[in-house]
């Protein structure tokens, strides 16, 4: 299929395939590039055929930007989203208006917000104040804050099969992995070998010691936690960084990435190939993601105030 949808007056930061229908995803959006003014949550369905595209659900306007969202793996309608005000809310598509709950314990910004994918009772949050926080949707407050990063935390991502690991990179340059057991909540283990910001992370859904990075430095380095003084490879670098990064969930061997070229690409990590190109968009491409049911389907949301849904053509194996 091929749709758009326009977040009309919105940049789009981040968009999410829903892991329980397969044809309902949501974008995060923000007025005036995220430095003032309102956020936006837009969910949308896709329709299964006919000219009609990307149909609209729900929406929602906030008061500060919205940088990301993540579904709730327990529950089919309420999702997460990460606010610039340094909040977090918890939104019901069931219901209109507000959301059904509210936190706010971060100094600046939050720039990322994952749900655990195996334990599904906990999400993670990351703020350009350093630290990254542990919530349940039933607690008043977080469970544990995690600092170990120097400046902003851009992405936390918890592995995809190790229910207490999650990993997290940031302005200093470093990937650090986490356990949510340690009892002095300090990180594992540093991974340091980008040469600038580290913008994006993601874990390889088939490989569980396997992960992606990309950065400011126009890299993109596939690394193994167990092996933490090199990567395992290294694409680039480019003539734009890449902001996002994601693994296929049908494939070990396909990232999709997001960038400042304005465009979406698929890469083959075994030989560094580019197998396919979404140049659509007229903007920063800032958000990418997976469909968890259709192999090879992918959404992405830009600058240019659009959320696109394709195909890749051919089999990702």
């Amino acid at each position: 299929m091929s749709a758009k949808y326009r977040t009309a007056g919105f940049k789009g930061y981040a968009v999410k395939f829903s892991p329980f229908a397969d044809t309902l995803l949501a974008a995060a959006s923000s007025a005036n590039f995220g430095l003032v003014g309102n956020g936006r949550l837009s969910v949308m369905t896709a329709a299964r055929s006919g000219p009609s595209g990307l149909v609209p659900r729900q929406q929602y306007d906030t008061q500060d930007a919205i940088f990301d969202l993540s579904w709730n793996e327990a529950h089919e309608n309420q999702l997460a989203t990460a606010s610039g005000d340094g909040s977090l809310k918890l939104w019901d598509i069931s219901l209109n208006n507000f959301p059904v709950a509210k936190w706010h314990e971060h100094g600046r910004e939050v720039m990322s917000v994952e749900w655990n994918y195996v334990s599904k009772a906990t999400f993670l949050s990351s703020s350009w104040d350093g630290s990254v926080k542990l919530w349940s949707p039933a607690a008043p407050r977080s469970l544990r804050t995690f600092e170990g990063h120097a400046g902003c935390v851009y992405t936390s991502a918890w592995s995809p099969q190790q229910p207490d690991q999650f990993a997290t990179c940031g302005e200093d340059k470093t990937v650090k992995l986490w356990s949510i057991n340690e009892p002095h909540a300090k990180p594992l283990t540093s991974f340091g070998g980008h040469a600038d910001q580290v913008l994006s992370l993601d874990w390889n859904k088939y490989t569980p010691t396997m992960f992606v990075t990309s950065s400011v430095d126009r890299t993109i380095k596939v690394w193994d936690i167990r092996n933490p003084r090199g990567q395992v490879s290294m694409f680039g670098p480019f003539e734009f960084s890449v902001r996002r990064v994601k693994f296929s969930p049908f494939s070990p061997h396909h990232i999709a990435t997001a960038g400042y070229d304005m465009s979406a690409s698929v890469w083959d990590v075994r030989t560094g190939a580019v197998v396919f190109v979404h140049d659509e968009h007229t903007e920063f491409v800032f958000g990418v993601d997976w469909s968890l049911f259709h192999p090879g389907q992918l959404a992405t949301c830009s600058w240019d105030e659009q959320v696109h849904v394709f195909n890749v053509p051919g089999t990702l194996a």
